[in-house]
């Protein structure tokens, strides 16, 4: 025990490496803290009481526990990184069955960023369908939360989410870069 208090006294004590841990702290206390906000046109206390009486089980209490339970919550973060990873995990079998995007990814670093930029567009792309998903789940679970259940709160909702999950790639972008580890991984 006493070991493990002197090594990370020894890690606390190097300056980059403190300066990591508490970027890396900072970055995931702010996806924590986004994961409590509530989508707009959703009434926080109605939603209380519809998740008091339902438990998300299967698959759905799976999704959560990776959502960190802001599927749940109808919070703004609900999608997470969940359709990143899912574009990437398509633009990998797609590098591999179409040659134009072997040619890409063999052309170094720009073709990397290439293959990254084209990530980002899937990403879009997954999000949209999730959300809409997402506003279907929504009104047949918690239809008494909803405020307005008009086609502008829809499109408004599909928005949020959407640039709720481009904000969460770009936290675990900035945890790569700046802090400790992969930050996709740790979101």
């Amino acid at each position: 025990m006493k070991k493990l208090v002197q090594t990370l006294k020894n890690i606390w004590n190097i300056e980059e490496l403190r300066s990591k841990i508490i970027v890396t702290l900072l970055l995931i206390l702010t996806y924590r803290f986004g994961t409590h906000v509530v989508l707009p046109g959703i009434d926080p206390l109605a939603l209380d009481a519809i998740k008091a009486n339902n438990k998300s089980e299967g698959l759905l209490g799976l999704f959560d526990a990776f959502a960190g339970g802001a599927f749940s919550q109808a919070s703004i973060l609900a999608l997470g990184i969940m359709p990143y990873i899912s574009a990437s995990i398509f633009m990998q079998l797609m590098t591999i069955l179409v040659p134009q995007l072997q040619k890409v990814q063999k052309e170094g670093e720009s073709g990397r960023k290439k293959i990254n930029l084209y990530t980002r567009y899937v990403t879009v792309a997954v999000t949209v369908f999730q959300a809409i998903g997402y506003i279907a789940y929504l009104r047949s679970q918690n239809g008494a939360a909803i405020i307005d259940d008009s086609f502008l709160w829809r499109l408004s909702v599909i928005v949020v989410l959407t640039t709720g999950t481009l904000f969460v790639m770009w936290l675990g972008e900035k945890i790569t870069d700046k802090g400790i580890g992969n930050g996709t991984s740790l979101i």
